[in-house]
């Protein structure tokens, strides 16, 4: 099945839309808790990007990536959620 490359255009440009929502997010965050929020919607919509990116360029290697670091992207945020209860003493 061949894609148009408009197609995987305008779904970049409308991660790159949501991205600066996320970094707003991150950099206004009236808490900590909506910063932490603001990062691991920035990770999901890496990792969205790379699927697309495999997806575009018809490289697998790309969805293998993308599956990796969504588990380290989930790790990281149980850890972080974890501190900021005050579960690391």
């Amino acid at each position: 099945m061949i894609i148009e490359p408009l197609v995987f255009f305008i779904v970049a440009a409308c991660f790159a839309f949501f991205v600066l929502f996320s970094l707003l997010r991150i950099g206004l965050g009236p808490t900590v808790g909506d910063r932490v929020v603001g990062l691991d919607t920035l990770n999901t919509l890496v990792v969205a990007s790379m699927i697309v990116l495999g997806a575009a360029f018809d490289q697998v290697v790309f969805v293998d990536v993308a599956i990796i670091y969504a588990l380290l992207s989930f790790v990281g945020t149980l850890f972080i959620a974890r501190y900021l209860e005050g579960g690391l003493n």
